[in-house]
């Protein structure tokens, strides 16, 4: 449904002067034109008193009413909003009603319903109750659940006419447990628990009850819903939707084994139920934390796409554990110090430091204290063994990895420089606007790093070393958003030559080179390409899990000597991959517990 006012700076001044244009051309006796402007003026401003009287005035010349605004395809919202207030004016609200839900379930906080007539009893009193009821039911398919404050405010003309109609008439069970839905949504829970349970007293039905247990729900009356949802099952033994609703229930309410139990009767009946695999995936992640269930959640949906239940329990699982969703703070010390001055009040930028580290920090972490405070210098103590400034071949003969071809760094001493020139100004608007914004789970990254498919290699490799500039903040997101840039850049990479076979690609060749090089933020992000990729492509699990348990058990190796900053990060890119070897679970597992203990908190 077209709109057409993107980017008004004032929706009240835009609204008179289309009013002004309307009653020019009423004057001159062009309705169709007059009756134009007063749609265009009613979507910049819908409670534009004038706006109304003149749509009234239209209404009742000869020539005029509804047909000036026409609703066949495509359709413009402000010809919707007068039509249906057209009607009303011409005594014709049964008509009226469906055509402001339309503009309603739009956009749901615009105020077009706010008209007079839906504050009248009279109209209230003389509407078909069966009417009002599927309306309004369409209008709450629309809403969230609860309503915001904007929108809430919008409803008010409904919430007006819904309490003429029940006035009128109280006893009416489908009207009474319709409007428990929408008065549930606008935050009267207590309202919509007592119209339920009134229409539960009317006429037991199905739909009584389960309004009863949502409303119920809202309140977090948790026993009460759950008996409400039991009488509602009295009515459809098999609906296995309702098991799983009991299920969640369940779970909220502290009782997460009662409510898994729940979702497998239904998985009993329907092993691929839509409803209930999903839920049960994401119950049992919840319980054990074992990843294979938000594996399983993931190949279900992959053949099954377009599931919104499967992609919402996806991802609230995934935002949970490290990786799937939020990526791990840097912990390097040169981090700490551009936090400890930004939590300070002192401006980086205009600072000269002079920083000693006790060995080579990530030269990824050294590019983001350099982009934060330009005039901070760091000296590095010693280099301990092994070396973390070479390559992974270059100091150990362990693990399934050749010699690396791609490199992002070169090292002068013991200062790294970057390898690669700067990417091209498309590629780093492009990942500047994907860094920008977190992924929902592992997949979405996937897929929708899939924008970056066409940039050459080079660009996505410079854009790690050259990474474009954050959005506005302080200093201190430097560390945060070169974090994001590079895992982006090597979700592109993962696309690159897709049409490769996976074992002798190009795009596995240059993760696996920076995977395996120096000890960097960007090995991490190159390992966080690979567990995607696996995640996506089944066939690629095993090769993928031994990339990155390699990778880390490399760095437990050089921890037995030295401080490895990525360790802890590395254990938990372990927990990401599907299909990961059970022992290197375990050491990571034990890595992170001796990582909480010594921060006094748990993973």
């Amino acid at each position: 449904m077209a709109e057409g006012h993107e980017g008004t700076a004032d929706p009240r001044l835009e609204a008179e002067g289309e009013l002004s244009m309307a009653r020019l051309a009423l004057e001159g006796g062009d309705l169709k034109h007059a009756a134009g402007h007063v749609a265009r003026a009613l979507v910049f401003d819908p409670r534009l008193p004038e706006a109304h009287e003149l749509l009234a005035r239209l209404a009742v010349q000869p020539g005029g009413g509804p047909e000036l605004y026409p609703v066949e395809q495509p359709v413009y919202l402000g010809d919707v909003v007068a039509r249906a207030h057209t009607l009303a004016v011409l005594g014709r609200p049964d008509q009226a009603l469906p055509l402001l839900v339309t503009a309603q379930c739009h956009r749901p906080d615009g105020a077009w319903a706010d008209a007079a007539w839906m504050y009248d009893r009279r109209v209230a009193e003389g509407l078909d109750p069966d009417l009002v009821r599927t309306t309004l039911l369409r209008l709450v398919g629309a809403l969230d659940d609860p309503v915001g404050a904007d929108v809430l405010a919008a409803l008010r003309p409904y919430l007006a006419l819904l309490d003429g109609c029940l006035a009128a008439r109280p006893d009416d069970p489908a009207l009474l447990w319709s409007a428990s839905m929408l008065l549930r949504r606008c935050g009267r829970t207590g309202d919509a628990v007592a119209l339920a349970l009134r229409s539960e007293a009317a006429e037991p039905s199905f739909h009584a009850a389960m309004a009863a247990g949502y409303a119920y729900r809202a309140e977090q009356r948790w026993d009460e819903a759950e008996a409400a949802w039991l009488r509602a099952l009295e009515f459809d033994p098999g609906n296995l939707a309702l098991f799983t609703d009991i299920g969640e229930l369940l779970a909220k309410a502290g009782r997460p084994h009662d409510g898994l139990a729940w979702v497998e009767r239904a998985l009993e009946q329907d092993p691929e139920d839509a409803s209930a695999f999903p839920t049960a995936c994401g119950m049992r992640f919840s319980l054990d934390g074992r990843l294979e269930h938000l594996v399983a959640l993931a190949d279900h949906l992959r053949d099954r796409p377009g599931g919104e239940h499967a992609d919402r329990v996806l991802t609230q699982g995934s935002q949970t554990r490290f990786w799937l969703g939020p990526i791990p703070s840097a912990t390097e010390a040169v981090v700490n110090v551009l936090h400890q001055m930004h939590d300070q009040g002192v401006d980086p930028a205009a600072s000269a430091l002079s920083l000693t580290v006790s060995a080579p920090e990530p030269p990824s972490a050294l590019l983001a204290m350099r982009l934060a405070a330009p005039g901070c210098t760091i000296a590095v103590a010693e280099v301990p063994e092994p070396d973390p400034r070479l390559t992974v071949p270059e100091v150990s003969s362990r693990g399934p990895v050749r010699e690396v071809g791609h490199r992002l760094w070169r090292y002068r001493g013991s200062g790294a420089e970057p390898a690669v020139p700067p990417p091209s100004a498309e590629a780093a608007e492009a990942l500047g606007a994907l860094a920008a914004y977190p992924w929902r789970h592992l997949p979405a990254a996937y897929d929708d790093a899939v924008r970056l498919s066409g940039l050459p290699l080079e660009d996505l490799l410079g854009a790690m070393a050259h990474p474009p500039a954050p959005p506005n903040g302080p200093a201190a997101v430097w560390p945060a958003w070169i974090r994001r840039v590079q895992a982006w850049a090597c979700l592109g990479i993962a696309h690159h030559r897709g049409d490769q076979p996976w074992a002798g690609s190009d795009r596995r060749a240059a993760l696996v080179d920076l995977a395996y090089g120096p000890e960097d933020w960007a090995a991490e992000a190159a390992l966080l390409s690979l567990a995607a990729t696996a995640w996506v492509h089944p066939e690629t699990r095993r090769d993928v899990a031994e990339l990155v348990a390699w990778r880390f058990l490399l760095a437990m190796e050089a921890a037995r000597s030295r401080p490895v900053t990525l360790l802890e990060s590395l254990a938990h890119l372990v927990r990401a991959v599907p299909g990961m070897d059970e022992e290197v679970l375990r050491l990571a597992g034990e890595v992170l517990r001796e990582e909480a203990e010594e921060d006094g908190n748990g993973d």
